[in-house]
């Protein structure tokens, strides 16, 4: 990762011709797109210029109405030329599929495609234009070419000396969820086309941004009103517009990670990312696997397809479900019930196979080939999926509605967050066990038939019964005297027994009412909000920090 470019940017940021992000002041409690927010505000950015629009279908207002229909009526507003991603500018084309160019036959403009003879604007294709727009709706994955095509245009925009506008549009998956394997260096494609995880987090605004500390276009994004992180696309009350023929609804987009991204390994998505099998899968064996790893948000139903087995997702919670994590939750115990085979590139960048471009390593095909469980799995990408997190922190441009979630843990100094906070009883806070246990190295499993939780860090296992005083380290008893329980789907554990034991050092800050927990590599801090401070004859700071 790249520290000096938050510097750059900051330095940037003082120089408005040359980057801006137009913030808007909400007038009223309702949301409202990045194209709205253009033209009820900064319509001079775009009034009397030859306007390129890249864009598709999914470019319109909260009403449905076409961005294009409404530039090309505007008599101040001269578009000149359209530009389409992958799909084409009506969003039909095949996934993969070539796009031509052509005449609009009603507005008699180009409509030059970016997924056909080339991918990036050429200068002939801008030398009519005085500026780009981009209103593009994104699905949150590295992986969907949307955010690629962006990135291109970007560039040309660049090299061509054109301002680039991006009219921001939410991340339907919520600003939480950031996970996966980190795209590495040398693996770059148009299926991942920077240094991303494969859940990234963020608005097509705050990856213009992102994009931009490499690229250095004269880029200026327009906010969208009234949204916040936390967020999800059905909180926005916006209808959601078909992307691409594989994405109509939401449950697809959801799906799309978690069933979708097992290119050549014969793990298959169907029914538009809802069902995931192949031919080596038993559906009652597969799905109970599923269901055992207590993935949030999500059951699974045992379903064949023809000669496959395999299993159907039903998403009871969208804004607990993590799509990333679940597919790779489901790739590695599929691996685990059918050896299948694993694509494994050459040694030359024309010799990538498209699993690896998009898992963005060859890593995730390394560890299945030695058949990691997925706890281990998640341990492995921690540290890079970490250091995203704190590097992307210097772009984002929404908060929080301050409902959810909780930052469970600052870890040298970038937010950890968890939907369920800690809180204090008996003396003794109790943390997510998962969020602690990550951070600190160790691979977490639910043992269902045991109702406890496995905790393995190098030779040490720990495992604790919920409602139980009893814990077990390498087999020895150890007595707690705070047994753990299970708040909201989360599993609580007493914060110093868990990080002691994996190798870490507590301690209690009464000025800010957190635990401080220690490693050889870092320091991370546990806050405990004011309504999980128990005031009815609960402790009070001194006698917290005299018990630690």
């Amino acid at each position: 990762m790249r520290r000096a470019s938050i510097v750059v940017l900051a330095l940037l940021l003082l120089l408005p011709s040359f980057l801006q992000v137009l913030a808007t002041t909400p007038t009223s409690p309702s949301f409202r797109l990045g194209n709205e927010v253009l033209l009820d505000r900064y319509r001079y950015l775009v009034e009397g210029k030859r306007v390129g629009l890249i864009t598709n279908q999914s470019g319109v207002n909260r009403r449905g109405e076409s961005l294009i229909d409404i530039f090309a009526a505007d008599p101040g507003i001269n578009l000149a030329a359209l530009y389409g991603p992958e799909h084409g500018i009506d969003g039909k084309a095949a996934a993969g599929a070539y796009v031509e160019s052509y005449i609009h036959p009603v507005l008699d403009i180009p409509v030059y495609s970016l997924y056909g003879a080339t991918r990036k604007p050429t200068a002939a294709m801008l030398a009519g234009v005085d500026v780009l727009v981009f209103d593009v709706q994104d699905v949150g994955a590295r992986t969907y070419t949307f955010i690629s095509t962006m990135n291109y245009a970007m560039v040309a925009a660049k090299e061509n000396g054109k301002p680039f506008i991006v009219l921001d549009r939410p991340n339907p998956l919520g600003g939480l969820v950031v996970e996966g394997p980190v795209l590495e260096e040398g693996y770059q494609t148009f299926v991942g086309v920077d240094i991303l995880p494969m859940a990234h987090g963020m608005t097509v605004g705050e990856l213009a941004l992102y994009f931009n500390r490499l690229i250095g276009a004269d880029l200026v994004v327009v906010r969208m009103q009234g949204y916040t992180r936390d967020m999800i696309y059905q909180d926005t009350g916006l209808e959601w517009v078909q992307t691409s023929p594989n994405i109509p609804n939401l449950a697809s987009v959801f799906g799309y990670m978690a069933t979708g991204l097992a290119q050549g390994t014969g793990v298959v998505q169907a029914d538009r990312f809802t069902w995931v099998g192949g031919t080596g899968l038993k559906s009652a064996k597969f799905a109970a696997l599923l269901n055992s790893a207590s993935l949030p948000g999500v059951t699974f139903a045992p379903e064949d397809r023809g000669t496959m087995g395999g299993a159907r997702l039903h998403i009871t919670d969208y804004r607990s479900f993590n799509p990333a994590r679940t597919g790779l939750y489901i790739l590695f115990l599929a691996r685990s019930q059918w050896k299948f085979p694993v694509p494994r590139s050459g040694a030359t960048p024309a010799t990538m196979v498209m699993f690896d471009k998009v898992m963005g390593t060859n890593k995730v095909g390394l560890w299945l080939e030695q058949d990691l469980p997925p706890g281990q799995v998640e341990n492995r990408y921690q540290a890079g999926l970490n250091a995203f997190k704190k590097e992307r922190e210097a772009y984002l441009l929404y908060g929080f509605s301050g409902k959810r979630p909780h930052p469970s843990l600052v870890i040298d100094g970038y937010n950890v967050y968890s939907d369920v906070p800690p809180f204090i009883t008996h003396d003794r806070t109790l943390v997510p066990v998962r969020v602690i246990a990550r951070q600190l190295g160790a691979s977490v499993t639910w043992l269902e038939t045991e109702r406890a939780v496995l905790m393995e860090k190098d030779d040490v296992k720990v495992k604790i019964a919920i409602g139980s005083t009893t814990a077990y380290v390498n087999g020895i008893a150890h007595t707690l005297d705070v047994a753990p329980v299970i708040r909201d789907d989360r599993t609580m554990l007493p914060v110093r027994f868990v990080s002691e034991y994996l190798g870490a050092e507590v301690g209690w800050c009464p000025e800010r009412f957190s635990v401080l927990i220690s490693t050889a590599k870092g320091r991370a801090e546990s806050t405990i909000p004011a309504h999980a401070r128990d005031a009815k004859g609960g402790p009070t700071i001194d006698s917290l920090a005299s018990s630690w």
